[in-house]
């Protein structure tokens, strides 16, 4: 009885409701989730999206923290969407925010115990490149022998799980941690900490530079002849090529920002909130970001509203785990509906659902 109709051109009106559509059933479906689970559904979304904001006995807690979670999503993400945009998949960020934290730590613990003010800057620029050139392989591969970057990136995520694993263990590991794997603590050495900078608030550097690369990424999009040439690949790849657009530089360009952004997140997490290489740091960031970029629509403040919301459900969702006792298996399929409603309603920006009177008399 139903069926779709395409559209002469996406609709603008759909294309900024499907977020909002996509976190009311991400709430009415997690709801049920929960009621399944014997967990009141009311009260488990109070708890994710309400206390962490309002409830006083969380707030002074849980308000910094959301800034803590929402930097490394934001800056991957923002990342992650020149290259989308561009139809460049890089889905391997979680490997290139491993590696630019490895590089990064690396780097620093070389100098030890050196107090040079240098350290840090010299920090961020080794986090930087060691996630640019984890993007390079994919991005070489993609280029010189067609390989699909969507493949080799996401299979690099896990030789790069293996390296920290090694270096939580071998080379980085604390020579005064009596054996337990694990480098120093990072954010105990004064060369090498990445402090808040307003007290109680959770902006570290990272959080600043996640929203530099905001700002950026709109002048770059929407002022800058580059900014053009990625939304005309993306949209008309065959229009793209006529107008002179090199399909192996932009590529390349979007692998290798995406990666760098993300070694960034890497780096200032391993010297922040983290403190340092272990075996468990990767805690899905550069996954997790996916969601966010599509949820905020590929733009840069979309992104920015959409980290803040996902951060959100980190700690209401740790909350709820605290309080409710769901357990967290639960909470990370609550942050994957995000993505599975969205894709669904998304349809709608393209398709008009029509009823088919066809055959009916």
């Amino acid at each position: 009885m139903l069926r779709l109709e395409k559209r002469p051109a996406p609709s603008r009106g759909w294309t900024m409701a499907t977020p909002v559509l996509a976190v009311v059933l991400t709430m009415i479906a997690g709801g049920l989730m929960f009621a399944a689970l014997g967990k009141s559904p009311v009260e488990a979304i109070r708890i994710i999206f309400w206390d962490p904001l309002f409830n006083t006995q969380f707030a002074s807690y849980a308000r910094p923290q959301i800034l803590v979670k929402a930097g490394p999503l934001i800056l991957i993400a923002i990342g992650l969407s020149l290259g989308f945009r561009a139809g460049v998949w890089n889905i391997g960020a979680e490997g290139q925010y491993i590696m630019g934290a490895l590089a990064g730590a690396a780097f620093g613990l070389a100098l030890y115990p050196s107090e040079s003010p240098l350290i840090f800057p010299g920090m961020v620029i080794a986090g930087a490149l060691g996630g640019w050139a984890w993007a390079m392989i994919p991005a070489i591969l993609k280029t010189r022998f067609r390989t699909n970057e969507i493949l080799v990136s996401l299979l690099l995520v896990y030789v790069a799980e293996k390296l920290l694993a090694s270096a939580a263990t071998g080379l980085l590991r604390n020579p005064e941690g009596r054996g337990f794997p694990g480098s120093r603590q990072l954010n105990r050495l004064d060369a090498m900490d990445n402090p808040e900078l307003i007290a109680n608030t959770g902006m570290h550097w990272g959080v600043v530079t996640a929203f530099i690369a905001v700002i950026m990424a709109y002048v770059l999009l929407n002022k800058h002849l580059l900014g053009y040439q990625i939304k005309l690949a993306g949209q008309a790849p065959r229009a793209a090529r006529f107008a002179g657009v090199n399909p192996s530089r932009l590529i390349v360009l979007c692998l290798g920002t995406s990666g760098a952004l993300a070694g960034l997140a890497g780096l200032f997490e391993v010297t922040g909130p983290a403190g340092q290489i272990s075996i468990d740091f990767n805690v899905g960031y550069g996954f997790t970001a996916i969601i966010v970029a599509f949820l905020g629509r590929l733009h840069p403040i979309g992104i920015l509203l959409a980290g803040l919301l996902m951060a959100l459900t980190y700690i209401g969702g740790e909350l709820a785990q605290m309080m409710l006792q769901i357990p967290a298996p639960a909470i990370q399929a609550f942050q994957g509906m995000l993505l599975f409603f969205l894709l669904a309603v998304d349809v709608l920006s393209n398709y008009r659902i029509r009823i088919n009177t066809e055959g009916v008399a």
